[in-house]
């Protein structure tokens, strides 16, 4: 029997299964566009690394042994998974296969990747798309550690320094309050609004409390946030419930029930955040990951 360092080669059972089905090692050579003694080389090499004949041979006729008839349809499987799998790499390769993982702000979960995906399916049926929804923080970590292969988010402090950064947008905040709130009939308010109102705040670890409160403290206000609220839906749900109003980014408002909320241009100062692709430098993307980059800038 074969053992591990006495596998056969795919040239080998190639050899075999030509052999066995042309009962001739002329015609067998001539189909595997070789010389005869290199064929006969090949079958021998594997008659001798299974330790069995596989072929009775004379001046006239070739026939199948008992070993090599048993062989023939164990390379036929073996063959063809061989191709088989080297038609999926193929695919693969060429970003026809596969799947690409996504970490991305809620907000831009929501808002860009929806459309971006319709139309990547249209071109690549096959490649799996797997999203996930996170904080900066998470969505930078995944890329560094290799759990994404890209990432849609902020920069963050402290990015670590294997993490690539490439804007793709930026987006403006707007105030957010209930439909039936006096500040709903305004076209724009600025930043002083929230010392006079209760301030519903986006929880610490959000990118979103990273530009309030920058800007907040920049125009000297410190107002009390009475509410904090981790999920940007909920900051949503507390404002149209009229506890209080909020800052957001414009794609935010994809996550919120908009029949029961206003939104209003924020400036004096205007205040944007700058959301870009991530990826980890030293990593090569795979071609399908490629191609939804391509889609994804437009």
């Amino acid at each position: 029997m074969a053992t591990a360092q006495q596998t056969l080669s795919i040239p080998e059972l190639e050899a075999v299964l030509l052999v066995a089905e042309t009962r001739n090692f002329r015609m067998a050579a001539e189909r595997a566009h070789v010389s005869q003694p290199a064929l006969s080389r090949r079958v021998q090499a594997a008659e001798e690394k299974l330790n069995a004949r596989l072929f009775d041979r004379t001046k006239h006729s070739v026939a199948l042994t008992d070993a090599g008839a048993e062989l023939v349809p164990i390379a036929q499987r073996m063959l063809s998974e061989f191709r088989n799998s080297l038609s999926d790499l193929s695919e693969f390769i060429a970003g026809r296969r596969g799947s690409v993982t996504i970490w991305a702000l809620p907000s831009i979960a929501a808002a860009i990747l929806p459309p971006a995906a319709r139309a990547f399916q249209r071109t690549h049926p096959n490649v799996r798309l797997v999203i996930q929804a996170a904080s900066a923080r998470q969505v930078t970590q995944a890329v560094a550690d290799g759990s994404a292969d890209l990432g849609l988010s902020v920069a963050v402090p402290d990015s670590p320094a294997s993490i690539r950064f490439d804007p793709l947008l930026e987006e403006s905040f707007v105030m957010i309050c209930p439909r039936g709130d006096v500040l709903a009939k305004r076209k724009r308010v600025d930043w002083s609004v929230f010392a006079s109102r209760p301030f519903v705040a986006s929880g610490p670890a959000s990118s979103i409390r990273l530009v309030t409160d920058r800007i907040l403290a920049a125009t000297g206000q410190a107002p009390d946030a009475q509410f904090v609220a981790d999920n940007i839906s909920v900051v949503g749900a507390m404002v149209a419930e009229g506890v209080g109003i909020a800052a957001v980014p414009k794609l935010a408002l994809r996550l919120m029930d908009r029949e029961r909320l206003q939104s209003v241009v924020l400036h004096t100062p205007t205040a944007t955040r700058e959301v870009g692709i991530l990826t980890r430098k030293q990593r090569s993307l795979s071609a399908a990951a490629k191609a939804f980059l391509l889609v994804l800038r437009g």
